[in-house]
């Protein structure tokens, strides 16, 4: 049996069923549902193909066309889609919950699946549904500090102690700064980075406090969601107050073993804000491998930077918290009291 399925309805009372995304490849890659299966109708040129002709010819030769594509794969869509979901129940959705999805639901339905829930509006009405979530107020304890002070550290430690924590750069595949890709997988696109920390935070009591640490409204390519950035602004932040030798200390174990040439890449990029001379000096250490020295004239750069951005807060939601050492634990434990 098919049946059309709100978008809140898949979400909540669906959300242990398996998920066929039917866009092209490039829709998929592009943003999809977290936990959805790839089993594309058409391929990004057959798609283009279609679409050309609904708008140069007529809907109906698109639907003949769409048909002439598909119909050599319905094998291959069977045999996927029972992987998929072998118990014969799916969840299935295209762009807008037309006529991919409703194609794609009719031809299980003939082959013998017992559920196929469509999803009204899409993709496009997952998309709209997950802005409107990060419009809604949250309570969050935004960790603040300088460069180096082991912050994302200490929410894996809130983590472990069972505190709810939001890990933005762990969704985002970047540390922050000019440095934070190196030696780490791509990163998503904005649209899946969003996809996957509604995922994320879906999955916590919004009514309780999440940790979470502060950012800039970008990290590396990725924009944070502008709600949910807002927020970070206006709340109260804990922030790490560590002297620039225990963080420098913390950074040189941390970077000097990452690949130079994309150290080296890396202080290029900020060598204009760093300073000619000093980012000339910084490529110079780098392959000297005084480590200590490059992350001297880095953290002076990126210290000043963090600062102005705390100056804009509003002062009686900075907590300074003076912190002699750099750990994780101890500091976790340490926040989780205080906060109590």
């Amino acid at each position: 049996m098919k049946q059309t399925i709100p978008i809140e309805f898949c979400l909540t009372t669906l959300s242990d069923l398996p998920i066929i995304d039917v866009r092209s490849p490039s829709e998929y890659k592009k943003g999809h549902l977290p936990n959805a299966i790839a089993i594309s109708l058409f391929t990004d040129d057959e798609r283009a193909e279609v679409g050309t002709t609904y708008k140069q010819v007529s809907k109906e030769k698109a639907i003949e066309l769409g048909y002439q594509f598909v119909t050599p794969k319905l094998e291959y869509f069977f045999s996927q889609s029972l992987a998929v979901a072998p118990k014969k129940e799916v969840v299935v959705y295209c762009w807008r919950g037309g006529l991919r999805s409703n194609a794609f639901g009719s031809f299980l339905e003939e082959r013998g699946f017992e559920k196929i829930y469509i999803v009204e509006g899409g993709y496009k009405a997952y998309r709209n549904y997950i802005f409107r979530f990060f419009e809604k107020p949250f309570i969050l304890n935004v960790l603040g500090g300088y460069t180096g002070s082991g912050k994302t550290e200490i929410l894996h430690c809130l983590a472990e102690k069972n505190e709810q924590v939001i890990d933005l750069e762990g969704l985002a595949n970047h540390r922050g700064s000019a440095f934070g890709g190196i030696d780490l997988p791509p990163q998503p696109t904005t649209e899946q980075f969003e996809n996957n920390l509604y995922a994320e935070l879906e999955k916590l009591d919004i009514n309780k406090p999440i940790w979470i640490e502060d950012e800039s409204s970008a990290i590396g390519k990725i924009n944070l969601p502008i709600g949910l950035y807002n927020q970070m602004r206006i709340q109260y932040i804990y922030f790490l107050n560590i002297s620039q030798q225990e963080r420098a200390k913390h950074l040189v174990a941390t970077y000097a073993n990452l690949n130079a040439v994309g150290l080296s890449d890396a202080i290029g990029r900020i060598s204009k804000r760093l300073g000619y001379d000093k980012a000339k000096l910084a490529l110079q250490e780098l392959k000297n491998k005084n480590y200590e020295k490059v992350v001297e004239l880095v953290l002076e750069y990126y210290d000043k930077y963090y600062l102005r951005g705390l100056q804009k807060r509003d002062s009686s939601k900075i907590i300074e918290l003076k912190i002699a050492k750099i750990n994780p634990v101890k500091n976790a434990t340490y926040l989780i009291n205080l906060k109590r």
